[in-house]
């Protein structure tokens, strides 16, 4: 659901909020007392016909936007942690507006925020139901999960020394360039481990090739250094390259990953963490690739606290019979 979608369902959300409060203020009533929202010639507009026209209109939206609201808030208090979140989210939008040459403040308007501190109050509240989805889904994993990921994906942080060789290719290049530039920095790779080979003092001799040879500028200038780095840091053949290495060792093959060619010295690994120290991690991982995996489980989860944990019960028929249909469409 788009942002302005979003706004759109809100300002809508607040007319229902205004429908639902009305005998709380000073209204005026027509003789079969009926509340009466405007009036012109000929025609008077009750809120009975409006109501009627915003179940049309989304009106099964609306009243789930409301309801996750009070969710949310009931959920997830407005410290600091949803205050820098919220922050931050408004700097980059408000960077990426400056870099395109538009007024960010212009964009707020036309959008229907009256200013910064409006938005910022939404995308507080979308913060909240983020963590909602995610606080429910993590108290449903299973042991096994936990304890298989722990076993398979956690490490001691690694520390080695690397040397990259970025094939040399041309943005118009035809597939045979490619294949020649290929070629080329695997060989060159090939030639630096020859040396290595032939050294007396390997690290030593690393850091030098590294520092003349290396296209990762981020470590070249430190000997290739790269210091306790984690699995999920590094691609999956630099990992595995490492891994596979004893401390003082290094790659007699040039370790191919989309990078280029990696000549890899280890240097030390640290010992693997205790699962008690890594398991709020762990679970955090992991439902975050549930999420990433199903482009639809937030909405399922939603769905299911509402239901399951908050009860829900609609009582209008055509709103009930509406947010059935949602549900059923991303089921």
């Amino acid at each position: 659901m788009n942002k302005n979608r979003n706004k759109k369902l809100g300002l809508i959300a607040l007319v229902a909020v205004v429908l639902l409060t009305a005998g709380c203020g000073k209204v005026s009533k027509l003789k079969n007392g009926e509340e009466l929202v405007a009036s012109i010639n000929g025609k008077k507009i009750t809120t009975e016909d409006l109501y009627k026209e915003l179940k049309k209109q989304g009106g099964s939206s609306v009243l789930i936007n409301l309801i996750d609201e009070y969710i949310a808030n009931k959920e997830v208090k407005t410290d600091d942690t949803t205050k820098e979140y919220a922050n931050a989210q408004l700097e980059q939008m408000k960077t990426q507006y400056t870099q395109a040459g538009q007024d960010f403040n212009a964009a707020l308007i036309n959008a229907g925020y009256k200013n910064e501190a409006a938005f910022k109050d939404v995308l507080i509240l979308d913060y909240k139901k983020q963590q909602v989805v995610k606080k429910f889904l993590e108290k449903e994993l299973k042991d096994e999960e936990i304890d298989k990921y722990y076993k398979d994906e956690i490490f001691g942080a690694m520390t080695a020394r690397h040397i990259l060789i970025k094939p040399d290719v041309k943005d118009d290049a035809s597939d045979e360039d490619k294949e020649k530039a290929e070629e080329a920095a695997k060989k060159k790779a090939e030639e630096l481990i020859k040396k290595l080979e032939d050294s007396k003092d390997v690290e030593k001799t690393f850091k030098e090739l590294a520092e003349k040879n290396s296209d990762d500028e981020a470590t070249a200038k430190e000997g290739g250094l790269f210091s306790d780095f984690e699995k999920s840091e590094v691609v999956t053949e630099f990992w595995d390259a490492s891994a596979k290495l004893k401390d003082g060792k290094y790659t007699k093959e040039p370790v191919k990953s989309d990078y280029g060619y990696h000549i890899i010295y280890r240097v030390s690994q640290k010992s693997k963490p205790k699962l008690k120290d890594v398991k709020d991690e762990i679970k955090e991982t992991l439902v975050s690739n549930k999420l990433t995996n199903d482009a639809n489980l937030s909405s399922k989860t939603w769905d299911r606290i509402r239901r399951e944990k908050y009860k829900l019960k609609i009582e209008d028929s055509e709103l009930n019979d509406s947010y059935k249909s949602i549900v059923d469409n991303i089921k």
